[in-house]
């Protein structure tokens, strides 16, 4: 269904850092967006300066957006991550602006997966070592050490997306795979919940992170934790850099106790690419370093740029925060011939009595209406079918809860 805006589309300007998938841009362009498009990501005092007119802000991993940004942002609508993880974006202070963070939760999961299910068989046939070994001229054709993953028990530890289709995936190697999750979760295939995560480390020849960055999974495996691992297991690490302990994995590999190890996700990485990434796994036998691409294939790129793109079209055009990671979800199916509003406001006693009462005071019927709260927010969606509702707008806006408000159409 067409409707009539009542801010031209022509105007909204779309800011896209760190090369986001020309699929976004050519999606934005097709709603008659102003897209503008940066290859790298910016440092918060340029990218202070560069927010201040845009209307949506589209980033990767790399840039930070600070309170500062968030605060420079007066025009800013939404804030869109063309990856998975949000951590780099002060998404608290995004939501009590009335500003919704976008992400893409799916669109990377089978990338992820199928890297870490090559890096297991890698690792059980010290491919890297031994590919190594060729380049520099030697000839070592040798079988001990090197096994079938087939028999083997994988332990995937965070069983979301990514966590269970490398368990279907290592199934159809043969591998026998558990899983533990702080969440109940549906075993798909064969797979087997495990009680808690001592039980897995002391089962698994492979142990594989897939965990999102919170304060509970800091340093979450540490010295202690590869200490229970079976004697010769190794680990892979694709979710995030604080989750292990890089040091004690150094020491363990060194050691013998752990068999190897790969790795895609550092506790402190370059801003971008070049030369001289230290590590202290750097070197060692049968460890596989990559730079953070457990996501960057091509068809991942684009399915990323087409999924957040359409998530922050939506919001702009019809107001739905379905997907958002920071704000209450609401979707409001488009009514014809009705004037939709949209509100932020301060989640305190009263504020829906009162808007009520300004469209009550205007004449207006209400023809749709819905509010979704959090602690610190409330996000209501109201669409009206008289012709007041600029009035209306301006009167919710006024108030002193009031945070953000808009009219569509």
């Amino acid at each position: 269904m067409n409707q009539v805006t009542s801010f031209p589309k022509a105007e909204i300007k779309i800011l896209l850092l760190e090369n986001v998938h020309p699929v976004a841009s050519e999606a934005f362009k097709a709603e008659g967006f102003q897209v503008e498009s940066v290859k790298g990501a910016l440092p918060e005092a340029e990218l202070v300066a560069r927010v201040a007119d845009a209307h949506i802000l589209g980033i990767r991993s790399k840039t930070q957006v600070t309170p500062a940004v968030l605060e420079a942002g007066r025009r800013l609508l939404s804030v869109g991550a063309f990856c998975i993880g949000t951590n780099q974006i002060s998404s608290l202070t995004a939501n009590q602006r009335g500003v919704p963070v976008f992400n893409a939760p799916f669109s990377n999961t089978r990338s992820v997966a199928e890297l870490i299910i090559a890096e297991i068989v890698m690792l059980s046939r010290r491919l890297g070592d031994r590919s190594r070994e060729v380049h520099e001229g030697r000839w070592n054709k040798v079988a001990v050490g090197s096994h079938e993953i087939r028999g083997k028990t994988l332990g995937i530890v965070g069983y979301g997306h990514i966590g269970t289709q490398v368990g279907v995936l290592a199934e159809a190697f043969g591998m026998r795979v558990v899983f533990f999750d702080i969440v109940a979760k549906l075993p798909m295939g064969n797979n087997h919940s495990m009680a808690t995560l001592e039980d897995l480390l002391a089962i698994s020849d492979f142990v594989t992170l897939h965990v999102p960055e919170t304060p509970g999974t800091k340093n979450m495996v540490g010295a202690a934790e590869l200490a229970k691992m079976k004697p010769g297991a190794c680990l892979l690490n694709a979710s995030r850099g604080t989750v292990v302990e890089i040091e004690p994995l150094a020491a363990a590999i060194k050691s013998g106790h752990v068999g190897g190890a790969a790795v895609d996700v550092y506790p402190d990485e370059p801003e971008a690419n070049s030369d001289g990434f230290a590590s202290p796994l750097r070197g060692l036998g049968n460890v596989i370093l990559t730079p953070h691409i457990g996501g960057s294939t091509e068809e991942a790129q684009e399915a990323i740029g087409r999924e957040v793109s359409s998530a922050l079209i939506k919001y702009i055009n019809t107001g739905a925060t379905t997907g958002a990671v920071n704000f209450p979800q609401i979707e409001m199916p488009l009514a014809k011939g009705a004037h939709r509003i949209l509100n932020v406001h301060r989640n305190v006693p009263g504020v829906l009595r009162d808007i009520n009462k300004i469209v009550s005071d205007w004449g207006a019927n209400i023809r749709a209406q819905v509010l979704s709260t959090d602690s610190d927010i409330g996000y209501l969606i109201m669409d009206l079918d008289q012709d007041v509702s600029q009035d209306v707008k301006r009167a919710v806006g006024a108030l002193e809860t009031s945070i953000k408000t808009r009219i569509l159409f």
